[in-house]
């Protein structure tokens, strides 16, 4: 980005924090594929290609993805060294919060939103 890019981000994250506390919630959660790997991990801990899989992520896209959840502590990523190398990802506390907030929101969309349920991707909340 340049400076002056960088600059209005700065300015635009700034009024927002002013607006309220689910604008930074958003900014750590709020990609279609982190939204897509929390709900996958609501089942419990997986492999990375068993997340992919899931999510139908390319490689860099999950990994660029789990990277920023394990950076905001969303998601724990554990590694066993034996051969072969085997890294899991599971919710941490924090992101195991978020189930309900994911859950209510899912609840909202099917009510509010005119996407045919069939067409909107599975995003959030646990299933029953």
């Amino acid at each position: 980005m340049t400076a002056e890019t960088d600059a209005r981000q700065e300015e635009i994250r700034a009024s927002n924090e002013s607006a309220c506390p689910v604008v930074h919630a958003i900014e750590q959660v709020g990609t279609p594929w982190r939204l897509n790997i929390l709900h996958a991990l609501q089942d419990g801990e997986q492999r990375f290609n068993e997340l992919k899989r899931a999510t139908n992520a390319r490689s860099k896209t999950l990994s660029d993805a789990l990277d920023g959840l394990a950076e905001a502590d969303i998601v724990e990523r554990r590694m066993e060294e034996a051969a072969p190398v085997a890294v899991y990802y599971s919710l941490t506390p924090k992101g195991e919060a978020l189930d309900d907030a994911l859950s209510e929101l899912g609840d909202w969309a099917e009510e509010w939103t005119d996407v045919a349920t069939a067409e909107r991707p599975r995003l959030a909340g646990p299933t029953s």
